[in-house]
């Protein structure tokens, strides 16, 4: 009965029920590519990531642990802060202004800029679920308002209020609210799931990089 109902609001509504319906498919479809796509990453890095760091640490050399993280992080969260404390440590430029920054602060402003980069490619999509979440219940309620203004008009037109006129119309239309709650919850649930993840991945590359800079500026004499 409920399908019929779904049907039969859709087959009867007019351009904007049929636009509304059509933006809370695609809002529920980006949410949810986004949701697998991104659970994938970040359960694989939180995963991988005590291992590779491990294999890291046990390495005899900074360019041999790159190595081991290259095979252990398969993410690529960690690997690129490696590279950079190893390109910054290494790495000669002769008459260049960097060139004239101490040791240590250019590994430390290397660090800095491959960990903003890192923090921002865990934290994308995120303002596409809070997005979702927090305007989906509003647009379900502008269907929801469009379908009943729609029944009460043609229930007015043909002059017959009787509660069975209705109650079906009036039904129908409050299934965009429903709608709108179906795509907002997930959205909400994998904000608040995967933002936890997030924090957790920041706090153990903010970590990392800490090691880092520790490490290759406490080598030099």
């Amino acid at each position: 009965m409920a399908a019929t109902g779904v049907i039969h609001y859709l087959q009867t509504g007019d351009a904007i029920t049929h636009a509304v319906a059509g933006l809370l498919l695609a809002m529920s479809l980006a949410s949810w590519c986004f949701l697998l796509v991104k659970t994938w990453v970040l359960v694989h890095a939180k995963w991988q990531g005590p291992r590779a760091l491990q294999r890291f640490w046990q390495a005899s050399s900074l360019p041999d642990g790159i190595g081991a993280l290259k095979r252990a992080d398969r993410e690529r969260v960690f690997l690129p802060l490696a590279e950079a404390a190893w390109y910054a440590s290494e790495a000669e430029m002769p008459g260049a202004l960097l060139a004239r920054v101490e040791h240590s602060e250019r590994v430390l402003r290397a660090l800095r800029q491959v960990l903003m980069k890192s923090q921002r490619r865990l934290e994308f999509g995120q303002v596409l679920l809070a997005s979702v979440g927090a305007t989906a219940p509003f647009v379900g309620l502008l269907g929801t308002v469009w379908g009943i203004y729609r029944a009460l008009g043609s229930i007015a037109a043909s002059g017959q209020a009787m509660i069975e006129n209705v109650a079906g119309p009036v039904g129908e239309a409050l299934i965009m609210t429903a709608f709108g709650l179906v795509v907002a919850i997930p959205a909400v649930l994998a904000y608040n799931v995967l933002g936890r993840y997030v924090r957790q991945i920041s706090e153990e590359l903010d970590g990392f990089a800490h090691d880092l800079h520790a490490y290759v500026c406490g080598k030099e004499p």
